[in-house]
């Protein structure tokens, strides 16, 4: 972890922002360069001329990664899309083909496990050059295919390579350039020169290997619950070579597709691994500038160093200057830092001391001095200002409203802290403006809070003044008998600025629906609405028109929805009524003259109506009765129902039958030379083929899997063998069984 990651981490930390719950994903949104540069490489390497060659696809960024590949993030190269690597188990195989270009390197060191192996394709590279400032540089992979198991030690054996081109240290003689690195490849088993590859780490019984497993203790079994879809992978795996200190090397990483360009590989390359032994040291700020503030913010001093160099103690020395006084103004610094063996880390805060006194802008100088690995003195330096705590000053206005309810504007401005600044209105409005209304006359206050960006805040007053003369003072209503529109609203006002205008709203029942007089009669029931307008205001009131017992119509049905014929019952929970007119919407009608519950079946959807009558008034209530077919919805059930609309739970699904021949004789004369499976009602087939001692020699998974009868190209003896197989019907249902089959080559 290098020190911009740390610190990174120490601002997390004080900010409590942590989220360990977040899904493996992978995305292809950066360049070559942002890949290199951002996401792989660590401290102490610089890197230029970097360049990718293959699909867009075949290379991108992963992220929460701990529990699907054993690191948290950084950059994933597939020979297939990259983008299909997150689906999990839910993929059959990954293993889309491009057709893409070869690469020599790589066949070259597949050859070298596999020499049937004779071309590759899907090639996807990435190169750049780079210079180290320590004397060894490392990264840390992990290597998954989805080859595995089926195809080891077979000539399906996708290879990659890490190549370095450079000065080797351990050179004896640095003038021969036939003793440095010449594409030397790193990427080889722990302690061993060996590639990797699905050949060299696997476990017991893969493939066509030897029944015992071959470092078996690299490797990782994929299960259906993974967050990425490769059938196996390896444990994290680190890679560390010597360099020399300035000097300039080039790295190849590449992998391909070999024999064909099916069943993809990957290679998941941790975030700022790759990173040479230098002693790093960062001074800055958790919020990211070099400005902190009394009572605010603070400064994090960061010093890491390598792992290669945790063994032993490491004394950094460090000088602090500036106008700011230790002890008064921030806290007191130990100075030197040291490294005790095992501890690659330590971090120091400077905390700024609020003290309420008006300094100024005061600074602080951090100037460190440490030894690199090659002897180079690192100086680094940082100053970090101190800003006292402002005083906030707020500008506003007291505006005048001459009518109530006016949407009136009230403003805010901010001067003296440190912007952006926000704004918290008492009405809950923010921004640096809002809006108020006054409904009395007078003065009505509003409360704004302004807080700056480093969180000191100050509350100030708005007053709206209210002068208003108009008003309503009466609003009287004369309720109407029964439903019949005799009501009356009368409405009164005084203060008129004028003439004043008259108007009244309210239910259209009987028309008009609105009359300009003070005085409205002969209305129905209802919310009617009283305005008077003069020359400056205008003024709304309301008020409810009552009726006498009106009748209300309400019923209740034990169900509402259901499967054809659907039989629904009915109850009656009108009130104020003396006659009930029923219509079921299903061609059924009732008028009675009381609550007794009513019934009615239906074979189609339909809306029922209850209309309760009241002398000459009526209320009425509708519900609406969903009725659906009901059946088996499912196409491949042998009992499917076209016209059903829910599906019932009823569905029936035909049973897979399979059936197998007891002999083949697979002597090349095109006749009974392959052993397959006759089947119905099947999605696939897993069969899996066994010799006398119990050894597997076929295994395969598809619609219709077929054995030629041979092993590594070769027909297999004649005798006896024992197959097992796996039918996968519809509905999950599936089939298994065992038998023999005679091989006979005569």
């Amino acid at each position: 972890m290098n020190a911009h990651t740390k610190f990174w981490v120490v601002v997390l930390s004080l900010l409590s922002f942590v989220d360990a719950r977040a899904q493996f994903g992978v995305t292809n949104t950066l360049t070559p360069t942002q890949y290199v540069e951002d996401v792989l490489i660590g401290p102490g390497v610089q890197v230029s001329n970097i360049v990718f060659s293959g699909l867009n696809v075949q290379i991108g960024k992963f992220v929460n990664g701990s529990g699907a590949v054993g690191f948290q993030s950084g950059v994933v190269m597939s020979t297939g899309s990259v983008l299909e690597i997150d689906n999990g188990g839910s993929d059959y195989f990954l293993g889309q083909g491009f057709g893409g270009a070869p690469d020599a390197d790589v066949l070259a060191v597949a050859q070298s496990v596999n020499p049937l192996i004779t071309s590759t394709a899907d090639a996807a590279v990435l190169t750049f050059d780079f210079v180290p400032s320590g004397d060894t540089v490392q990264f840390s992979f992990v290597f998954a295919s989805d080859e595995y198991t089926t195809y080891s030690c077979t000539q399906f054996n996708d290879a990659f390579g890490f190549f370095v081109t450079g000065p080797d240290p351990n050179n004896p003689d640095p003038a021969d350039p036939a003793g440095d690195y010449n594409n030397q490849n790193f990427a080889v088993v722990p302690n061993t020169t060996t590639p990797i590859t699905i050949s060299t780490i696997h476990p017991a019984n893969a493939g066509a290997c030897t029944a015992p497993a071959l470092n078996g203790s690299y490797y990782i079994q994929n299960t259906p619950a993974s967050q990425q879809a490769f059938n196996g992978y390896l444990i994290p795996i680190d890679i560390r070579f010597p360099v020399e200190c300035g000097a300039h090397y080039s790295f190849k990483f590449a992998l391909a597709d070999c024999s064909d360009d099916g069943f993809d590989t990957g290679i998941f390359l941790q975030s700022g691994s790759f990173s040479s032994d230098a002693v790093d040291i960062s001074v800055a700020t958790v919020t990211g500038d070099s400005t902190i503030v009394e009572g605010c913010t603070q400064a994090a001093l960061i010093f890491t160093r390598p792992a290669s160099q945790t063994t032993d103690t490491l004394i950094v020395n460090y000088d602090i200057t500036g106008t700011a006084t230790s002890g008064l103004d921030f806290n007191t610094l130990m100075s030197p830092i040291t490294f005790l063996p095992g501890e690659d880390t330590i971090i120091t805060t400077v905390v700024p001391i609020q003290d309420n006194i008006n300094e100024g802008m005061e600074y602080v100088t951090i100037t460190a001095y440490t030894i690199s690995e090659c002897g180079d003195t690192i100086v680094t330096t940082g100053t970090i200002y101190i800003l006292d705590k402002p005083i906030l000053n707020i500008t506003e206005n007291d505006p005048v409203a001459v009518c109530a309810d006016d949407s009136i504007l009230m403003t805010a401005s901010t001067s003296g802290g440190f912007p952006p600044y926000t704004y918290t209105w008492s009405n809950g409005q923010v921004g640096d403006s809002a809006y108020g209304a006054v409904s009395v006359n007078g003065p009505t206050n509003y409360y704004v809070t302004s807080t700056d960006n480093c969180g000191f805040s100050r509350q100030d007053t708005v007053t709206i003044t209210l002068n208003q003369m108009l008003s309503i003072d009466t609003m009287i209503q004369y309720p109407a008998t029964a439903c019949n529109p005799d009501g009356t609203v009368v409405g009164t006002g005084s203060g008129f600025s004028g003439i004043p205008d008259y108007t009244w709203s309210g239910p259209g029942a009987n028309n008009p629906s609105s009359i300009d007089a003070s005085v409205w009669q002969n209305r129905s029931a209802g919310w009617y609405y009283f305005t008077i307008t003069d020359n400056v205001c205008s003024i709304t009131d309301s008020i409810l028109l009552e009726q006498e017992d009106p009748p209300i119509a309400d019923f209740t049905p034990n169900v509402t929805s259901g499967c054809a014929p659907l039989t629904v019952n009915f109850t009656n929970n009108s009130e104020n009524s003396e006659s009930y007119a029923w219509t079921f919407g299903n061609g059924q009608t009732a008028n009675v003259g009381n609550l007794n519950p009513q019934s009615a079946t239906y074979t189609e959807s339909g809306t029922v109506r209850l209309i309760a009558y009241q002398g000459a008034c009526s209320d009425t209530m509708e519900i609406d009765i969903n009725v659906s077919i009901c059946g088996c919805t499912d196409p491949l059930a042998l009992n499917y129902n076209p016209l059903a609309e829910l599906n019932d739970g009823s569905c029936n699904y035909p049973v897979p039958v399979i059936n197998a021949p007891n002999i083949f004789t697979p002597n090349g004369d095109k006749v009974n030379d392959e052993f397959s499976f006759t089947t119905e009602n099947s999605l696939g087939v897993e069969l899996q083929i066994f010799n006398r001692w119990g050894n597997l020699l076929f295994e395969a998974k598809n619609v219709d899997p077929t054995w030629d009868g041979k092993i590594n190209g070769t027909v297999v003896e004649d005798g006896t063998y024992f197959y097992r197989y796996k039918v996968f019907g519809y509905n999950d249902q599936t089939l298994e069984g065992q038998g023999f089959v005679q091989v006979v080559q005569d």
